[in-house]
């Protein structure tokens, strides 16, 4: 398995999620610049969090436009298979490779701590290592999370099992309370239709190693390098 790590001019994640499928998962991985075009060498494409662009216009509103968002394009409609994490879930809603759209926080303010997540759909990729409404300890760190999408395409997410986390508490407990920032129905994560695709705002590459407090995070990035290999 074969994965670039995306960096935009702002993106401060990308170490992170480097680190955790080079040295943690054991996976070849490379840093790939914006400016580049040519991904047809990979398996895996990761967008990793930051304030790309600094944030300017919308949170991911100019990185969209980037020469390498089109072989990202290119990569996830031939079935390749793209993450997003927060700032590149956002660039992944402005790409339309994701429905929906991010918000500023409800209550307008970055929030940076450890929240729950249940896992909704433990079928795809992603969490084929979890088990279904398994509530997993991912941290969190942005001030534009709130995923907002209309009745019809949440009925479609729901209908398609294209939720995958929700926010909730550490028993499960998906109700208003435990939204850090307003998030429609508590959504965390989503992916496409096809299933190649996952956004998510909590950041998983932060929770790899027991030494971090928790490894649930290693459940959904070695779900995803497992799925990949066939193992």
């Amino acid at each position: 398995m074969k994965t670039a790590v995306i960096i935009f001019p702002g993106s401060n994640c990308d170490h992170d999620i480097y680190y955790a499928f080079k040295k943690v998962l054991g996976a070849q991985t490379d840093f790939i610049w914006h400016k580049e075009s040519n991904l047809s060498s990979y398996d895996l494409v990761v967008l990793p969090g930051g304030f790309s662009y600094g944030d300017y216009l919308r949170s991911g509103a100019i990185a969209r436009f980037s020469p390498v968002m089109k072989e990202v394009v290119k990569h996830a409609e031939k079935g390749g298979y793209v993450v997003g994490i927060c700032n590149g879930f956002q660039i992944l809603t402005e790409s339309h490779l994701l429905p929906g759209a991010l918000h500023k926080n409800v209550h307008r303010k970055f929030v940076c701590r450890d929240v729950y997540l249940r896992v909704e759909n433990n079928r795809s990729v992603f969490t084929g290592l979890c088990r279904e409404r398994e509530v997993l300890s991912i941290p969190i760190a942005h001030g534009d999370g709130n995923y907002y999408c209309d009745e019809d395409t949440l009925r479609e997410l729901e209908e398609n099992a294209q939720i995958l986390f929700r926010y909730s508490n550490e028993k499960g407990e998906t109700d208003r309370r435990f939204n850090p920032n307003g998030s429609v129905a508590n959504i965390a994560g989503v992916i496409n239709k096809s299933g190649n695709v996952l956004g998510m705002m909590p950041h998983p590459e932060r929770r790899v190693e027991s030494l971090l407090k928790h490894d649930d995070g290693l459940k959904i990035l070695k779900s995803l390098v497992n799925g990949i290999s066939g193992n």
